[in-house]
């Protein structure tokens, strides 16, 4: 059963362990009017403050380019932990173990619906003159109105730090994140833990619990395992996005991504440089025999890691909803990459049956912003002939619409590939490998095969391929 918002900040002032300052500028000092509001604070709260003006905040905290962001919220940290420990430590450092918390938001504004967001973050000692922890978290606000914002603030503010100093497991912190909070109210889209309370955590794993416990719809980390806001690698990008399982990634995998990139890049408006190559993998290819396999996710996470990839993680099962949430942060080209057959599946009635206008409704909302799917080519298994994208067969009833998104360019044909690697499917490189069969080396890069075979990835085992 969940606690209430105002017991959690009231057990946490009762407990007197901890004394600490918050700084919230964007929506109020609703964090701490939670804590004030419960009644004993003075024994937990030694500041608290606002530095709404900018020219106050730049004196305090130093001058940004951005004031909602992850750069402002360290500075904020910093400063105020700084002064906590200097004006403290030799007072009570001995007996309280101290905490900062703030954050810095962009509510809705009576003047203009902009996007609703914000940054939060607890610093924080596990024990007196402990060396501190830190959990920092992004959210979009998606209430209508001002006011709704600010009470919801208040609640995950809370929520965060009673989950900080109450929960030894970082997963049942996230899980609480949303207490006493209907849905649709508040999405945390990206998580970090750091320092020696959380030495054993992998925030990989930690951004596969904001999307599997519902928290948001998509996550991203880059190939350093780094975790990060959609809005600080999208802006004014261009986005190439490639979906799969990567059980392993494959010659396939890659030349599939570099025939779509050079015929992208050969569009006279793209430059390299505006260009973020992304691959993407969906919640439902994550699941293993039904269940979350972490050690199979990061296997995956890791290859593309050393092939220097930016990783998505989705709940995205179509991918008019794939299209919808990146043109959410960028407004230049995005392109998906995929083979025929994941084509052919776009244009299957089927899957459009819970959607009142059906197919017309899904192609609607996936192209409306510009979108280009690249095409890369199969072989026909019993002819071998070439199977391109203006050569797929859809229903009879969809060929006018077809032939319209290929005439007007929103489905292109990637030209430049390797034929041998038509042939080279993930489940036969998985079921080759699991088999002792050493062909598999042959159809992955050598960077996938060396770390496959030095850390086990995926069931092999040196033996079987003795």
């Amino acid at each position: 059963m969940e606690t209430g918002t105002n017991k959690k900040a009231f057990q946490i002032n009762l407990e007197g362990k901890r004394y600490g300052t918050f700084a919230e500028i964007g929506a109020g000092q609703e964090v701490a009017r939670r804590f004030f509001q419960a009644g004993g604070a003075a024994g937990t709260i030694a500041k608290t403050m606002s530095a709404y003006d900018m020219q106050f905040s730049d004196a305090i905290y130093g001058p940004t380019e951005r004031y909602v962001s992850r750069v402002r919220l360290g500075t904020m940290l910093d400063h105020e932990y700084r002064l906590l420990i200097e004006r403290l430590d030799q007072k009570l450092g001995g007996q309280r173990a101290f905490f900062v918390f703030a954050d810095t938001v962009a509510a809705r504004s009576f003047k203009q619906r902009n996007e609703s967001h914000g940054w939060l973050g607890l610093r924080f000692q596990s024990e007196p003159r402990g060396e501190p922890s830190e959990i920092i978290i992004h959210v979009r606000m998606l209430d209508e109105r001002n006011i709704d914002q600010q009470e919801a603030l208040g609640v995950i503010g809370v929520n965060l730090i009673y989950g900080a100093f109450c929960y030894q497991q970082p997963e049942k912190l996230i899980a609480s994140l949303n207490d006493n909070l209907a849905p649709q109210r508040m999405q945390v889209d990206l998580i970090k833990f750091s320092g020696p309370a959380y030495a054993q955590v992998d925030n990989r794993l930690m951004s596969l619990q904001l999307v599997s416990q519902g928290l948001t719809t998509a996550v991203m980390f880059t190939a350093k395992g780094e975790t990060v806001q959609p809005a600080e690698v999208f802006y004014k990008k261009s986005i190439i996005v490639e979906r799969g399982s990567f059980r392993p990634v494959t010659y396939a995998t890659n030349d599939m991504l570099e025939g779509a990139r050079k015929a992208f890049l050969a569009r006279p408006e793209s430059r390299e440089e505006d260009l973020v190559v992304l691959m993407e993998m969906t919640l439902e290819n994550l699941l293993t025999e039904g269940q979350l396999n972490h050690a199979d996710f990061l296997a995956r996470v890791d290859i593309l890691g050393s092939l220097g990839r930016t990783v998505l993680i989705s709940k995205f099962g179509e991918y008019f909803r794939l299209a919808a949430y990146l043109s959410r942060y960028t407004n230049k080209t995005i392109a998906l990459v995929m083979g025929v057959p994941s084509l052919h599946e776009i244009f299957d009635e089927k899957y459009y049956l819970n959607l009142e206008g059906g197919i017309l409704e899904a192609l609607g909302r996936m192209f409306k912003a510009g979108l280009k799917l690249f095409v890369y080519p199969m072989e026909d298994e019993k002819t071998g002939e070439l199977i391109t994208a203006k050569e797929l067969t859809v229903a009879p009833n969809l060929r006018h619409l077809y032939q319209y998104l290929i005439d007007n360019h929103f489905i292109l044909e990637i030209e430049s590939f390797h034929r041998p690697y038509l042939k080279i499917f993930p489940p036969e490189v998985l079921a080759k490998m699991r088999a002792g069969d050493p062909a598999w080396e042959t159809m992955v890069p050598p960077e996938v095969s060396r770390m496959i075979k030095t850390r086990g990835f995926f069931g092999y085992r040196a033996s079987a391929a003795a």
